[in-house]
């Protein structure tokens, strides 16, 4: 069975999703980045959302973290819920 394992930064804009993604790719951390700047509980875990299979999560997610590189931080990524950074750190085909 499929499942995969993410982390993510969930803010209001995508102006701070962009700032923030700019920061990553300039070297600073995705976790220390979560804990600073997510709106979701996870942050404080540094956005690891743990493993979960498809349809878990919202379909924006799915999409992401079922086809994304393994790694690669993406996003801005646009749900219900604002703006997120998504890095998928496992999957299972």
């Amino acid at each position: 069975m499929k499942e995969a394992s993410a982390r993510h930064i969930l803010v209001e804009t995508e102006e701070k999703c962009t700032e923030l993604m700019d920061e990553i790719n300039n070297g600073s951390d995705f976790s220390e980045l979560a804990k600073t700047h997510s709106q979701c509980p996870s942050g404080q875990q540094g956005g690891d959302l743990g493993t979960f299979a498809p349809g878990a999560m919202v379909p924006e997610f799915d999409k992401v973290v079922f086809s994304a590189d393994i790694g690669v931080v993406q996003g801005p990524i646009k749900t219900d819920f604002g703006y997120h950074l998504l890095e998928v750190t496992s999957r299972t085909e």
